[in-house]
């Protein structure tokens, strides 16, 4: 690893985000219907690897089924407005009519109304009574105070999800939460994140986690690196959690953790990087946040944008370019990267020359000099 000298007193890894890496082709080619875009984590299989992220400018229990008869995984946000009103749909489309330089102050007081577990129960149910696979989140701050409620209510994986999740968090008050302990009590699979060092992620692993999220600070609508000077580039965080995942199998005796790139994906490129560069899954936000579908209507906010005291985020006006379907699936009207991005994925390790997922893992990446 090389570093570089910041000042006589501290020096720096060099890191890359997935715009300083590129792709290099193998010796062969192949036809892109023979490639294998087939993931699983768990008991759950999946036609593809891309998530739909647990945003409410993204994912809603409509768009959840949506994403589900698309062949893959949407995580619904359980602090997000469909667990604190029961039809927030004029909330929504209020939202998509804010001014993004002044929408803070609303957005607080929007989601200042409590989280009901009531609504938790219902929207979890309404998805299982749908038939498919029902992922919901919470923040680690609220995972002691919900967690029975999510469970009971009977999702299929739990998602803890924050701007930076650690196994050994320090507190002064009772009740903070021991991922191990909370974990290895559940009859399901968690995913757990943000995390961006191979330290913090081989913690997190001995956890118990099925799978963990790597990124912080990279979103489109996070201002983390601003606010709270904390951001790794993804290319390589995602590279050094793979790292922890691979000397974790052998430490484990055979146990593997899927790895989840969460953020800094707008285009299909980066999806393809993200994987290449170790990820088993990506968690995308912004380019579904661009349906004309979303619940955002083409705007785009995560619940850092919604903190009390100490806004992380911002009210993004990213447009609309097709539906949800397209944007997973194609046909693409954009040359940007922007849609069809599992079909893109599937033409990158096909042009690659790679199979599956687990081979596309191998693909030599290169760097910007």
């Amino acid at each position: 690893m090389s570093e570089v000298e910041i000042g006589r007193g501290k020096r720096g890894r060099v890191t890359y985000s997935f715009d300083d890496v590129s792709l290099v082709p193998s010796r062969r080619t192949r036809e892109a219907e023979l490639v294998s875009l087939n993931w699983k984590i768990d008991a759950y299989s999946f036609e593809h690897p891309v998530i739909a992220a647990p945003m409410d400018s993204v994912v809603s229990p409509d768009t959840a089924k949506t994403f589900a008869d698309a062949g893959g995984l949407a995580i619904l946000n359980l602090e997000g407005v469909w667990t604190r009103y029961e039809d927030p749909t004029s909330l929504l489309n209020e939202i998509s009519q804010l001014d993004p330089q002044q929408a803070t102050a609303r957005l607080q007081s929007i989601y200042a109304e409590p989280i009901k577990a009531e609504l938790i129960t219902k929207r979890i149910q309404d998805l299982r009574e749908s038939g498919i696979t029902v992922a919901g989140s919470l923040s680690p701050q609220r995972t002691a105070q919900f967690a029975k409620t999510v469970v009971d209510a009977g999702v299929d994986i739990f998602v803890i999800r924050g701007t930076t999740v650690s196994a050994e968090h320090v507190s002064d008050g009772e009740g903070a939460l021991n991922l191990k302990e909370f974990i290895y009590e559940l009859d399901v699979p968690v995913i757990v994140g943000g995390c961006a060092t191979y330290t913090a992620a081989l913690h997190l692993m001995r956890t118990g986690a099925a799978g963990v999220l790597v990124g912080f600070g990279g979103g489109a609508a996070h201002t983390t690196a601003d606010v709270l000077g904390v951001r790794v580039p993804m290319a390589s965080a995602v590279a050094d959690v793979a790292a922890a995942r691979r000397d974790y199998l052998d430490e484990s005796g055979g146990r593997y953790v899927s790895v989840l790139a969460d953020g800094a994906m707008g285009r299909s490129g980066d999806v393809a990087k993200a994987i290449a560069v170790g990820a088993d899954a990506v968690v995308v936000g912004s380019a579904f946040a661009r349906g004309t579908d979303a619940p955002g209507n083409g705007r785009h906010w995560g619940l850092e944008a919604t903190h009390p005291d100490l806004p992380r985020g911002e009210l993004k006006d990213l447009g609309t370019v097709g539906t949800l379907s397209e944007i997973l699936h194609g046909p693409s009207r954009e040359s940007d990267g922007t849609m069809n991005i599992v079909g893109a994925l599937r033409r990158s390790m096909a042009t690659c020359g790679y199979q599956d997922l687990k081979e596309f893992q191998r693909c030599e990446v290169v760097t910007r000099a």
